[in-house]
């Protein structure tokens, strides 16, 4: 990416931070659906790839079914940017009063027990909003990771934004993260992690809606290591603001088997009841880049992000 093009990244997420949070909430809302209509009609490689990931996890839709999956998508895509860029203005009222998790009880009585907590979830409507409700509404403060953006001034807005909202943010650096988030575990903890994509080679293959893929090997190593529960989340959206969500039981960690092979088993595990939130609310899933190792060939003069 280039420096001229690194700058004017920058500048648009600086005026959506600055700008949009300004707006009426209604006004607001119509202008993410406006900007996302307008996205989905260019057709572009964003729009292109989330239908081609859409044909996976609806596998008997038409071509005119995709396209509204993936119109409904952009649209659940920029709801969540607009309501990113507003959360800091939010009251905790609103926060309460626009959140319905299930099964909150498997994070909280893990804590009182304290025992660390592992939460891992997927690319489903608004994690941050989620996070909020955390930090806010059930007051627990929790410890999550960032990927490295560029330019590094956007990824400082992002780390920026998620500590005013009550997180603790580490760079992902592999080891130096691990260790950390293994610590604040061990010390009764809560981690949060977005899990569902790994494509480096330390990603534990797993089957996904009936095609490989890799996950991220963090959360079952954590859990692993440090004996926290390990708790799948799904979110889905209701009608605005409402954000839906299910705390799902605690995945266990297998009596036998080698460590790699108990990786295995439950990132497996985790990737299951991802998918059963995937195929519930397809039209939340902000998945817009490749996910499926086969969609990861080299093609010549192509984007493999």
């Amino acid at each position: 990416m280039s420096a001229a093009r690194d700058r004017l990244m920058d500048g648009l997420y600086g005026v959506g931070w600055g700008a949009v949070k300004k707006l009426p909430e209604p006004v607001a809302s119509a202008l993410g659906r406006k900007i996302a209509d307008t996205a989905w009609k260019r057709r572009g490689q964003g729009v292109l790839r989330l239908e081609s990931n859409l044909a996976r996890v609806v596998p008997d839709a038409g071509p005119e079914r995709l396209a509204e999956l993936s119109r409904a998508g952009m649209r659940s895509y920029m709801r969540y940017w607009m309501e990113s860029f507003r959360l800091p203005s939010w009251s905790a009222d609103k926060v309460r009063d626009n959140v319905d998790i299930k099964g909150a009880h498997h994070l909280t009585d893990g804590l009182a027990a304290g025992r660390g907590v592992i939460v891992a979830l997927p690319h489903l409507a608004n994690w941050d909003l989620a996070g909020v409700w955390v930090t806010r509404t059930l007051g627990i403060p929790f410890t999550t990771v960032a990927e490295r953006l560029k330019p590094e001034s956007l990824y400082d807005r992002f780390v920026a934004y998620r500590e005013s909202l009550g997180m603790e943010v580490l760079p992902h650096a592999g080891g130096a993260a691990f260790g950390t988030l293994a610590r604040r575990l061990r010390s009764g903890g809560l981690i949060c992690l977005v899990a569902d994509r790994d494509l480096s080679s330390s990603g534990v293959e797993v089957d996904y809606f009936g095609e490989p893929t890799r996950m991220p090997a963090g959360p079952a190593l954590l859990a692993q290591h440090t004996g926290a529960l390990l708790l799948p989340v799904t979110l889905w959206y209701g009608e605005e603001p409402v954000l839906h969500g299910e705390i799902h039981p605690p995945l266990e960690i297998p009596a036998e088997g080698t460590r790699a092979e108990r990786t295995s088993a439950m990132t497996q595990a985790l990737a299951d009841v991802y998918a059963q939130g995937v195929a519930e609310h397809p039209e939340d899933w902000h998945m817009l880049q490749r996910l499926w190792l086969a969609d990861l060939e080299p093609r010549a003069g192509e984007d493999r992000t």
